[in-house]
């Protein structure tokens, strides 16, 4: 039997970010998992500026060495038609996933997080957490073990108001990155993401509604994407995994609660999964230290309003062809108006200002 003060089941980003901020809280942390590090999953491999201060708010840094910077964000149709924005301050990085979960690890060990690896969690019985090594009681259980959580079956949290699923894919290529922009290609019904991780590396990245389309197939919509990644070579198999639209109807329960894709999570067109997973992390430690769990659903409905409003209008674009020619072409011809979408996306102009100073981007598309 171990007494601690929390145990976090799950062990990713969003469990090691939460476990990294109470510890430095003064909390005793244990996080349990049934893989080992580093953890992978397809994704973009991007980092927001937003998504950067979060972790900087957990005290967590991520070393330049492992990472590459970008500038900004650019969008490409398949009919030649692009618009690019640099962000208004600050920059993003590209990191591949399992650089980045090492990274967490490390800076868990550090604050003195007690992890324990291949040893997953197998029951929850009122406030006792079984694992296949150990049985934990603590004061709280947080559920970090992504869509599909267990944590949430076993205390009654995984009732969805909202769920839409999307299909991902993600391989890596060996080639310098041709911009300083992470580029997101839109195709007819999918996206392309071609992120710098590296001086000599890109992670590509392809999401669609369809699950039998793949990164080859998807790239013949843009030739000469393809001819440039056919000269360099394939770094990693094509991996894939589900991104969704999930909103549960609570996030917490008694003393339990759920934090990042187990607590619901929005459609990865915004790369802001991370970001989302940090800012929540920070909210839940702080309703732990005051001892209420009120104030972390709040922050949770607060937290999710931008990153949801922003799915919800790229998924429009995705899902209406001549909606996105024509907002494609507003942003080309009118970069002032893509640049404020790029701010109010990572959080630097908020929504309402940005509505109210781009009321001509609805007109326009309309003409």
């Amino acid at each position: 039997m171990i007494t601690t003060d929390i145990v976090i089941v799950g062990g990713g980003p969003a469990g090691l970010a939460t476990a990294i901020a109470a510890s430095r809280r003064g909390f005793r942390v244990s996080v349990v998992d049934g893989r080992k590090p580093p953890l992978d999953k397809a994704c973009g491999e991007g980092l927001m500026p937003d998504a950067l201060a979060a972790a900087g708010r957990l005290g967590i840094s991520i070393p330049v060495e492992e990472s590459f910077l970008f500038r900004g964000i650019r969008f490409a149709g398949s009919g030649g038609t692009s618009a690019a924005a640099s962000f208004p301050t600050g920059f993003g990085i590209g990191v591949r996933r399992t650089a980045l979960h090492r990274v967490l690890v490390d800076q868990a060990e550090l604050a003195g997080v007690d992890l324990h690896w291949s040893d997953p969690a197998t029951g929850v019985d009122g406030d006792v957490v079984r694992t296949r090594a150990a049985v934990f009681r603590p004061r709280w259980i947080v559920g970090a073990d992504g869509g599909g959580s267990r944590i949430g079956s076993w205390t009654g949290l995984d009732t969805c108001s909202r769920e839409v699923r999307r299909f991902g894919f993600r391989r890596h290529h060996r080639i310098t990155p041709w911009t300083n922009y992470m580029e997101i290609y839109w195709g007819p019904a999918f996206q392309i993401y071609v992120t710098p991780v590296a001086p000599e590396e890109i992670c590509l990245a392809l999401i669609s509604r369809d699950p039998h389309l793949r990164m080859d197939d998807a790239l013949v919509s843009f030739p000469q994407l393809r001819e440039r990644l056919a000269r360099a070579p394939q770094l990693s198999n094509e991996r894939g995994a589900i991104t969704a639209t999930r909103r549960l109807r609570t996030v917490f329960r008694g003393r339990v609660a759920l934090v990042g894709d187990a607590s619901g999570s929005v459609d990865a067109i915004t790369g802001e999964g991370l970001c989302v997973a940090f800012q929540q992390a920070l909210a839940l430690v702080d309703a732990l230290q005051r001892d209420d769990l009120r104030e972390y659903a709040a922050a949770h409905r607060r937290i999710a309003r931008r990153p949801t409003f922003m799915a919800d209008f790229m998924l429009l674009m995705d899902r209406w062809p001549l909606l996105q020619t024509r907002a494609l072409r507003v942003f080309a011809d009118r970069p002032d108006i893509f640049a404020r979408l790029l701010a109010m996306h990572v959080g630097q102009l908020p929504v309402v200002d940005f509505a109210a100073a781009s009321l001509g981007l609805a007109w326009r598309m309309l003409l």
